[in-house]
């Protein structure tokens, strides 16, 4: 995952404030392929979180620039949709119009998940600096400097297979971060993100599988849990 934090060196990030930055960032994710999934009535599906520790390299061990790629909390798995045709989904030709709605909501649901990741990151760090939070001051180009980088990478992928007219794909894109924003807005789904990434912190295991992290969002719900 492609991470751009922080390039000014007389103000690094601290390690332990990275590491919560990433947590955040993964559990957003997670959370949003488990609970967005369900919200819009998709059938589950199979993630996990694989973490590695925090490794210096040692010819510049000062470098904060250095450090970012050497820690790593990431989602594997997740999707809903891996590859399709370009235009598929608007082509009447392949799908029913049932069909259609069914992949138009697939893919959606992807692309939003993938957002909420670095949406959170920044929620996180607004909040632990005592700063406002809304989608003025945090829009979508803002993303890339909360580990958002690969993130929207695949969403414009996804763009290019979702709408053939390039034109559309940044109006799209506002209307899914948008939806994004909703999301993390929501009190219960951020309590269910800031759970998740104390336990992706606290965890001394280098694999979270699906069935915990569901049972971690699920600690408050009380709603039945589905299965990976």
């Amino acid at each position: 995952m492609k991470r751009n934090y922080q390039t000014d060196v007389s103000s690094p990030i601290d390690d332990q404030d990275l590491l919560r930055q990433i947590a955040f960032h993964e559990a957003g994710h997670a959370t949003a392929i488990y609970l967005y999934n369900k919200q819009k009535q998709l059938p589950p599906v199979y993630f996990q979180i694989t973490i590695k520790a925090l490794d210096r390299p040692k010819d510049n061990p000062l470098d904060p620039r250095l450090a970012y790629d050497h820690f790593a909390a990431v989602v594997e798995g997740g999707r809903l949709i891996h590859s399709l045709p370009v235009a598929l989904i608007e082509s009447a030709h392949y799908f029913s119009a049932a069909e259609q709605d069914a992949y138009r909501t697939a893919f959606e649901a992807d692309m939003v998940n993938l957002l909420i990741g670095p949406l959170a990151e920044a929620k996180h760090v607004a909040l632990r600096d005592d700063e406002q939070f809304n989608a003025r001051l945090v829009n979508i180009d803002a993303l890339h400097y909360y580990g958002g980088t690969s993130d929207l990478e695949k969403v414009y992928e996804y763009l290019d297979s979702f709408i053939a007219a390039g034109s559309r794909h940044e109006e799209k894109m506002v209307e899914l971060f948008n939806k994004a924003f909703q999301f993390i807005s929501s009190p219960g789904h951020w309590q269910a993100i800031e759970r998740l990434a104390d336990y992706i912190l606290n965890n001394k295991e280098n694999i979270i599988s699906c069935e915990e992290a569901i049972a971690v969002l699920d600690q408050k719900s009380g709603t039945p849990r589905l299965m990976c």
